[in-house]
């Protein structure tokens, strides 16, 4: 990425900025003036970087297959976390073995905001920011850590759902079925009711925007000053069908916990909004709630096309991005045939 020609905040992908806009520092860096450019050299291009990086690594306690960096703000500069350190934001820089695993970093941003800014999704605050060679990588501030530095109570769905590599095997972040997950959210969160229209909205965003990765560890439960659990913050949405050729839900068993299929999925192959209104009512939502759940997510949302015009990928991503979109959004709004 050439720094000289940024025209949007790396934050917002609001236009007119060359760094990050008044808004994104506020919400992600606490309204400090914070550099959309690292004080870093990209750790592959210097050998006394990568072996920080490394080692930092080997520290940062959050599961899952991309690299993760701990990073901490001190004064108006972010830093590598030092050994006994709590970092608060969470870098991540582009990953490997992925097609275009360069365009990684702005997908997961731009998917993030659209969540955020077009569907009302609560999310992790988050950016885009750059080493000093202009590569990307993807920041998001942690919300599981309080001011005073102590960690707020977080359980993810694997955990909840009793589900371990050692009892379930390799795979066993995907056996399960979105269904299923609801049901420990009634099981477990005293506001239920309320968090599994949370819940619901974005299990139907990650249908919309093509995240194959909304396995039982990308879904958590977050401890709130009252002491109870609320679902948290949604986190690592990306469009996956960019970077692999993945199925239309991550979880094996898809949407329900038995076979059940709407009369055009069985068709299509793709899940359709009856199938989103089964899967609601079974999870606990009153049918006219569930239609007013789904409304936004059939309309064409012309913010979706802006950000994603302002936002960092490649052309040709932008475009692959807006088609997969357009397909989905297709496959839900179309009518069932009558019996």
């Amino acid at each position: 990425m050439d720094l000289e020609k940024i025209n949007c905040c790396p934050g917002t992908l609001a236009e007119g900025f060359k760094t990050y806009s008044p808004g994104c520092l506020r919400n992600v860096f606490n309204n400090r003036k914070v550099s959309h450019v690292l004080p870093y050299e990209q750790p592959r291009l210097n050998e006394s970087v990568e072996e920080m990086f490394m080692e930092n690594r080997k520290r940062i306690s959050i599961s899952g297959v991309q690299e993760k960096i701990s990073l901490i703000l001190e004064k108006n500069v972010l830093r590598l976390t030092k050994k006994g350190e709590h970092g608060t934001y969470i870098l991540k820089p582009i990953p490997r073995d992925l097609k275009k695993v360069d365009q990684v970093p702005a997908n997961e941003h731009l998917t993030m905001q659209i969540a955020s800014q077009v569907y009302g999704l609560k999310t992790a605050a988050n950016a885009l920011i750059f080493f000093k060679d202009g590569t990307p990588a993807y920041i998001t501030k942690r919300f599981d850590v309080k001011p005073d530095g102590n960690k707020w109570g977080k359980e993810d769905f694997a955990t909840l759902a009793g589900k371990t590599k050692d009892n379930a095997g390799g795979n066993f972040k995907y056996n399960y079925s979105y269904e299923e997950l609801g049901y420990l959210i009634q099981k477990d969160v005293p506001a239920w009711r309320i968090e599994i229209e949370r819940y619901f909205s974005l299990v139907l965003f990650n249908y919309l925007f093509s995240n194959g990765d909304a396995h039982l560890k990308n879904f958590s439960l977050l401890e709130t000053p009252a002491g109870d659990y609320i679902l948290s913050p949604a986190y690592d949405l990306i469009n996956t069908r960019l970077h692999v050729d993945d199925t239309d839900f991550a979880l094996d068993k898809g949407l329900f916990a038995d076979s059940y299929k709407s009369g055009k999925s069985r068709i299509t192959g793709h899940a359709h909004k009856t199938d989103f209104i089964e899967f609601g009512r079974r999870i606990g939502i009153a049918e006219n709630r569930i239609e007013k759940l789904i409304a936004p997510f059939l309309e064409k949302q012309p913010k979706v096309e802006y950000l994603l015009s302002n936002s960092f990928l490649n052309e040709p991503c932008k475009r692959a991005y807006l088609l997969n979109y357009n397909t989905k959004r297709n496959y839900l709004t179309k009518l069932e045939q009558k019996a």
